[in-house]
């Protein structure tokens, strides 16, 4: 596997995981830019805003780019299609950062950009 294929994999149990997912898997600090919430959140914060683990189903990530700028830092870029739990259709271009630490690769960055057509 590759760090590209991890950090994907990584994605998609942000999509699906519970708060305990995001407390493994985030920094100890994340910024965030989303519609209506956006800025810098602590882990408990954004565990915290994960309240039903079936508010995804139907996930489809399509990869549109990867960088690695240093050996402790990574980005990606894609397009997520899902639905919503209420049965909305949802479609974004999504990008996250994560940087190295000793247990681990952890997303610090997360942005949702929703698209207009679900």
């Amino acid at each position: 596997m590759t760090l590209e294929t991890d950090l994907f994999a990584l994605e998609q149990g942000f999509w699906s995981g519970d708060g305990e997912y995001y407390r493994r898997h985030l920094d100890d600090h994340c910024l965030v830019a989303f519609t209506k919430m956006t800025g810098r959140m602590s882990r408990e914060e954004v565990a915290r805003t994960v309240q039903d683990t079936h508010r995804w189903r139907d996930i489809s990530l399509e990869p549109k780019g990867f960088v690695q700028p240093t050996a402790e830092s990574a980005l990606l870029a894609y397009e997520c299609r899902a639905t919503r739990g209420s049965g909305e259709k949802y479609r974004a271009v999504v990008g996250s950062g994560y940087v190295r630490r000793g247990d681990g690769w952890k997303m610090m960055f997360h942005q949702q950009t929703p698209l207009e057509d679900g």
